[in-house]
């Protein structure tokens, strides 16, 4: 079960997470793929065919509308895997790839 939001093509499930109507695509996602690679709302479209250009754009006007909660989830997330890897510690391959300087 989703609700209906005022963007159009934005709904959020049982649990408030906003997605792209008709998918399970979470709007945190295109966020993160737009800041990770720079990506622009036509690359998003051109990496993911089954959205529309639509869609994406509401779910970027959907991010800026609602900017200081979705940063606070990328600090928290961010935050969450630096203590992952605190805990676990360097792997082998990644302690490898360093020796070779290319890391």
């Amino acid at each position: 079960m989703s609700i209906a939001t005022a963007y159009e093509h934005i709904t959020l499930t049982e649990n408030d997470v906003p997605i792209i109507e008709g998918t399970t695509t979470k709007i945190i996602e295109i966020v993160l793929e737009t800041k990770a690679y720079g990506w622009s709302p036509e690359e998003v479209h051109f990496q993911h065919p089954y959205l529309s250009l639509g869609q994406i754009y509401s779910a970027m006007a959907y991010y800026f509308d609602h900017a200081a909660e979705f940063e606070r989830e990328i600090r928290e997330r961010l935050e969450k895997v630096r203590n992952i890897r605190a805990n676990v510690g360097e792997s082998k391959a990644r302690t490898k790839l360093k020796e070779k300087g290319l890391l």
